[in-house]
């Protein structure tokens, strides 16, 4: 079922969705400061493009750092990432059929807002569970 969602999803939003993450990401590359922002960018964004059997958690031993970085991160990219998703949610449910991509949609609403200090992990790994 997760393959056929993510196939669903790719050809409905994934793809675009993804191609965000990367012109932010190459965006946020330009300069050396902006890097560590860039490669957050690149990896949401192939989340946004395969996202059924993965899911979000919190990384152990993210501190002040990444706090800091969240707040540039919501300022340069975040929002427009975050919009983009919101707008992709909203049209993405107005059909039945669209419904649980639209749900998936709202729930990388976080994950695009504030990505530093967070893991992109198998369903599996994240509740303990070995990947098989």
């Amino acid at each position: 079922m997760k393959t056929v969602l993510n196939v669903i999803w790719l050809v409905l939003s994934g793809f675009w969705l993804f191609l965000g993450y990367l012109f932010a990401g190459l965006l946020l590359c330009i300069t050396i400061i902006g890097i560590p922002f860039g490669l957050a960018a690149f990896r949401i964004g192939l989340y946004a493009l395969w996202p059924f059997g993965r899911t979000v958690v919190d990384k152990p031993g993210a501190g002040a750092a990444s706090c800091v970085g969240n707040v540039l991160w919501l300022v340069l990219a975040g929002w427009w990432l975050a919009l983009g998703h919101i707008v992709t949610g909203i049209a993405l449910c107005v059909t039945i059929i669209g419904i649980p991509l639209g749900i998936a949609n709202f729930k990388l609403i976080p994950v695009s807002l504030l990505p530093l200090g967070k893991d992109i992990v198998p369903t599996d790994q994240a509740y303990g569970r070995p990947g098989f």
